[in-house]
């Protein structure tokens, strides 16, 4: 029989089976605490899982259970009830929080840097307190204002001058997804799919053959499965695919790029009922419309007779997640040119609405599988070489939305934008901010490597390349406050901020830029 440790979690004294589990295991799985996410784990890498032990940050997935044996730890749920309610409004109030899937962690870390005196004015030791974490969605400065209002006490309201269903619409219309907002979200409380699936729950892992490992636990299901930890390679990405022959103007050639959701594909199924899937509470950037886990969980919760929580590991989303697809292309003085891509369904549908005078040439690679569906692919590729001939000009999205975009000499990154009604500029505002910092990502470091056989090497979330908090330049948003039916502003704003970066980094063919 395994021994037990015994520990203080959320002021409740409770004993765990030592198994070999972690801490975050002993959470989720074993004490039903959900606040702590899994977004890397056993990676260690992006923070969602951190907690407070004997009141400093931890981050619980490396963190084996028996080492906090008679420690107490304290997760958001466990934070002093004022103190939690501070943390969430100010989240809420500054749209420090989208999704809401890392925010329960990094609120952890703050609460830890606060009580350590790291003073609201104190860059440098905001980001060291944030450089262990990694948040996809608001681009890092609406979290800084928001542990200002913490760290100086400033009270905030949130609520009674505020619309949050308009806000929930808007950030459904810029996440092309449903979308809760307010305090809770803040505190993990979004109804992601792994968090409301029952305690009994079977869990299913891929098998690695294209089928799943079903077991009791999802320590079981990753040990049956025979899960390694992902590495990242020494190898740095390089795009795959040649220029076109021609006398160009500009060129340009990206590589496989992650969407780099944090919340790994979940979903979970009771038998003979419809799956909750992996979009109860963001749109992952297009990143999830193709995930089997819904249909996985449905097949097998039928098939078992019980509920099944279906679950990617990080290593799983990177190998089996669609990518942004390479280009390759080159443009005229005219804006006419060959655009070179990576068979995509969609995409050359994409580009045309743009860049009619660009041919596309779709070119069969081996590789990760590749999604049009995915934040503006291809179209931005095409916009960016186009404005390298003509200059930086409004940049229209799909569905209506109008950004303009600029890079300033000291790199701040200036953004105006018109999606109709706002409905709720707080979360307008916030969703401009983090497709701001996912463009200057992937212009500036952003690629997976992958061999020329077609598997990807980069199985870290660490090594996608994404902008750490200590990299985020600011970034000032103008909405236009048009009337009109709201329509989607960030799309368009992602694609401005990139061709600004692109140009200011001097229109250089490969992309990362490195700088």
């Amino acid at each position: 029989m395994s021994r037990t440790v015994a520990l203080v979690v959320d002021g409740r004294e409770v004993e765990v089976p030592d198994t070999g589990i972690t801490l975050l295991d002993a959470l989720r799985d074993h004490l039903g605490v959900r606040s702590a996410k899994d977004g890397c784990s056993p990676q260690g890498q992006c923070g969602c899982c951190t907690v407070l032990v004997d009141g400093a940050p931890r981050v619980a997935c490396v963190t084996p259970l028996r080492r906090v044996a008679g420690r107490t730890v304290t997760t958001v749920d466990g934070l002093d009830p004022a103190t939690a309610t501070a943390w969430a409004d100010a989240f809420a109030a500054t749209g420090a929080s989208q999704c809401g899937f890392c925010t329960p962690g990094i609120i952890c870390r703050l609460e830890g840097a606060r009580a350590k005196g790291v003073a609201a004015d104190d860059a440098a030791g905001l980001d060291r307190a944030l450089a262990a974490h990694l948040c996809r969605c608001t681009g890092w400065l609406p979290i800084r204002d928001a542990y200002a209002r913490v760290a100086e006490g400033t009270p905030v309201t949130v609520g009674t001058d505020r619309d949050t269903e308009a806000a929930a619409r808007r950030a459904a219309i810029e996440g092309h997804a449903p979308q809760a907002v307010g305090p809770d979200v803040a505190l993990g409380r979004g109804g992601f799919a792994d968090d409301s699936a029952p305690a009994d729950a079977l869990v299913a892992v891929p098998d690695g053959r294209g089928d799943w490992i079903v077991a009791e636990t999802l320590a079981a299901a990753r040990h049956q499965a025979g899960k390694v930890q992902g590495r990242r390679t020494t190898v740095d990405p390089t795009p795959p695919l040649d220029l076109p022959p021609g006398e160009w103007a500009a060129t340009l050639r990206t590589c496989w790029v992650e969407p780099a959701y944090l919340e790994p594909d979940a979903a979970w199924c009771a038998p003979g009922e419809d799956p909750v899937g992996p979009l109860v509470n963001g749109g992952a950037f297009g990143g999830k419309r193709s995930s089997p886990v819904a249909s996985a969980a449905r097949t097998l919760a039928d098939r078992h007779g019980r509920p099944v929580r279906v679950l990617l590991a990080r290593e799983d989303v990177v190998r089996l997640g669609p990518k942004r697809p390479p280009v390759a292309g080159g443009v005229d003085a005219h804006g006419r040119g060959v655009l070179r891509v990576v068979s995509t369904a969609g995409v050359a549908a994409a580009v045309a609405r743009v860049a009619p005078d660009l041919v596309v040439e779709e070119v069969d690679v081996p590789g990760p599988p590749t999604d049009a569906g995915l934040r503006a692919a291809g179209w931005a590729e095409a916009e960016m070489l186009l404005a390298a001939g003509r200059g930086l000009r409004p940049v229209t999205g799909p569905d209506g939305g109008v950004a303009e975009a600029a890079v300033d000499l000291d790199g701040t990154v200036r953004i105006r934008v018109a999606a109709g009604d706002p409905l709720d500029e707080v979360v307008l505002r916030s969703y401009c901010v983090g497709a701001a910092h996912q463009a200057l990502s992937w212009v500036r470091s952003e690629g997976l490597a992958v061999t020329a056989d077609g598997v990807v090497e980069d199985l870290t979330i660490r090594s996608f390349g994404i902008l750490k908090a200590s990299e985020m330049p600011p970034v000032t948003v103008e909405v236009d406050g048009a009337t009109g039916p709201p329509v989607n502003g960030t799309d368009a704003v992602f694609v401005a901020v990139a061709a600004a970066a692109w140009l200011a980094a001097g229109a250089v063919t490969d992309l990362p830029t490195g700088s």
